[in-house]
């Protein structure tokens, strides 16, 4: 049970994490451009692991070429596919509702781990998810929007489809993380992603955009990159170490903490219902963490 509480400790420190990221990928995006952006931020990732890679080749070698691909594939789907869809769909849906719908992460991490047999059906921990997304509502203010337009449907189906690729990802790592190296592993499905997204961000204009960028936003970025590596790091061991759905769920604390930021650092307005969201996703994550959910590693 330590180690468990330790991992749930680390979620919530990735939570807070992706949520700081949030908050400075805003001051950054229209200047560098969403692609570019992401590109930078995890070929940033990457190399702040090069370090610690040593034994890596040997760790590679014991992989078969069906689990190097898989990893592959992860990596390419949670840092390609996922930012790619989320970017398509805040296109069309504001960004509070964009959050909310992102926030059904750990419900689809559950549905998918029950339905997998990694996990068993909980009742409590379903509430759990549940008011820690009730939570996000209220934390952001996010209201009912109009359902006639189809640029909702859209955006909406993108976002949910997002949220659907960080869902699979998180429950088909655990397998792979019990029979190898979490650092290499990691490392793999990082690099196969910066290399699929290395074209596209030249296409946007990475180079002349990254020249143009300020000293300050240089600092920014680098220090988004180098947080991003030791929170995948973070974030693996704690996959390693509790269910899915229980670290997902702390993926919750990332829009409160960006919206926090955007409050203090970009003047942005805090709605009224913030201290009701934040005190709805504290009781959602205490609920969720003591619960005790079966969980079975399965090959891929």
């Amino acid at each position: 049970m330590s180690t468990e509480r330790a991992a749930l400790a680390a979620a919530a420190v990735v939570g807070i994490q992706v949520g700081a990221c949030i908050a400075g990928s805003r001051w950054l995006v229209h200047d560098l451009g969403p692609v570019a952006l992401t590109f930078l931020r995890y070929a940033i990732a990457l190399a702040s692991l090069l370090p610690f890679l040593a034994g890596a080749p040997r760790a590679w070698s014991r992989l078969s070429a069906r689990e190097a691909v898989a990893t592959g594939l992860l990596g390419i789907t949670q840092f390609g596919l996922l930012i790619a869809l989320l970017n398509i769909g805040l296109v069309h849906v504001g960004a509070g509702l964009g959050a909310l719908l992102f926030a059904t992460f750990p419900l689809m991490t559950m549905t998918i781990a029950t339905a997998a047999g990694h996990e068993r059906f909980d009742a409590a921990l379903s509430v759990g998810v549940l008011l820690s997304i009730v939570g996000v509502a209220l934390a952001l203010g996010v209201r009912p929007p109009d359902l006639g337009g189809k640029a909702l449907a859209i955006g909406a189906a993108c976002v949910l489809a997002s949220a659907l690729c960080g869902a699979v990802c998180s429950v088909l790592y655990r397998p792979l993380l019990q029979r190898h190296a979490m650092l290499p592993l990691g490392a793999l499905a990082m690099a196969a992603a910066v290399l699929v997204l290395a074209p596209a961000a030249w296409a946007e204009g990475l180079g002349e955009r990254a020249r143009l960028l300020s000293a300050a936003q240089w600092a920014a970025m680098l220090a988004i990159g180098l947080s991003s590596g030791v929170a995948y790091w973070v974030w693996l061991w704690a996959l390693k170490h509790a269910a899915p759905t229980k670290v997902t769920a702390f993926l919750a604390l990332s829009p409160v903490t960006a919206m926090l930021i955007g409050a203090l650092a970009l003047g942005e307005a805090v709605g009224w219902g913030l201290l009701a969201g934040v005190a709805c996703i504290l009781v959602g994550l205490a609920l969720t963490a003591r619960r005790q959910v079966g969980r079975e590693a399965a090959a891929i």
